[in-house]
């Protein structure tokens, strides 16, 4: 059996190293955008960044996908890791999403909010960089999971004061509009971090 397991082993290495990627590319992306908007407008070029982050999840994510439909034996069930290929991709697409959308809707100037939610969202990622190379051995990841727990708490909340303050004084219907385009979305990448933060538990849990 441990003959067998050997056999194995390279492919099984390959899951973890290709979520790695995935953290990373992850944390990098919210990066891109906690500097974008903190700096915006004078940096727009970091939108290309965050798009090119963007693709970078789709290639690891195909590698992923590729590698499941060419291996018998998986380290972890074959559900948990398209779950969680999918849930660290959606938080790439959500943050690319906004950086497109800052353009497109020719934002001038950042709202606080926007900006303190971008915070949130790069801090949460920071958490899943350092908690997906905790799969390899199953280990405890509580630590980083209530973190984003609490992240996420917070991102509700800044989100529903900045939903208020958009309907408080009279500001251009198509500001209001643009902006909840652009406040769902910050808070849709956030969901999404706790969301992969959930998945990542119930793997160490299903495999401790």
């Amino acid at each position: 059996m441990p003959r067998l397991a050997n056999v194995f082993a390279p492919r099984d290495r390959v899951y973890f190293e290709l979520f790695e990627e995935a953290g990373q590319n992850v944390l990098h992306a919210a990066n891109l955008l906690d500097r974008l908007l903190a700096t915006y407008p004078d940096h727009r070029e970091l939108a290309q960044e965050i798009l090119a982050c963007e693709h970078e999840g789709d290639r690891i994510t195909h590698d992923i996908i590729d590698r499941l439909n060419h291996t018998f034996v998986t380290p972890i069930d074959r559900e948990d890791i398209l779950a969680l290929a999918s849930a660290l991709d959606d938080i790439v697409d959500w943050t690319e999403e906004v950086a497109d959308y800052l353009g497109l809707y020719k934002i001038e100037a950042p709202m606080d909010q926007a900006i303190r939610l971008a915070r949130v969202l790069k801090d949460a990622c920071g958490q899943i960089a350092e908690a997906v190379p905790r799969l390899r051995g199953f280990r405890d990841i509580s630590h980083y999971t209530v973190e984003i727990n609490r992240l996420e708490n917070e991102g509700d909340r800044i989100t529903r004061e900045a939903m208020a303050s958009l309907f408080d004084g009279g500001i251009d219907p198509m500001v209001v509009i643009r902006w909840k385009d652009l406040f769902e979305r910050l808070e849709a990448a956030i969901d999404a971090a706790e969301h992969v933060a959930n998945i990542l538990e119930g793997i160490v849990i299903k495999n401790s």
